[in-house]
């Protein structure tokens, strides 16, 4: 699978964190992940949808692109200030700062995330 893209426009509510976390799997199914890296971007899907909601946005645009041996996971964040000092926000920083192979928050403000796939991660 190279160079395509599949976008969801979700509520930021969390009910809708099994939509995102299992569009991931799915993809990372059809690009051959292992199962522990398929978790892995699971895991990074729902933290990362976690970490929009915290922005407090009416709706979440969550694209994912997979290109060149990486899997990104983009998320477009709301204009609500981040609680920096909260537990549950520091937890998700640690976690998808452990699982990703690029986490960032874009001068544009859009959180952007990766995961190697393929021969890349090996």
């Amino acid at each position: 699978m190279q160079n395509q893209i599949v976008s969801l426009s979700v509520p930021a509510e969390a009910k809708y964190a099994r939509l995102v976390r299992m569009t991931a799997a799915n993809l990372g199914v059809l690009c051959g992940l292992s199962v522990d890296d398929v978790e892995d971007l699971r895991m990074i899907a729902e933290e990362g949808f976690v970490y929009g909601c915290s922005t407090r946005p009416e709706s979440l645009e969550v694209s994912f692109a997979i290109a060149d041996g990486v899997i990104s996971i983009d998320l477009p964040l709301g204009d609500g200030e981040v609680d920096e000092g909260s537990e549950d926000l520091s937890l998700v920083e640690l976690l998808l700062g452990a699982v990703c192979d690029e986490f960032l928050v874009t001068d544009e403000g859009v959180l952007h995330l990766t995961k190697q796939i393929g021969d890349v991660h090996a």
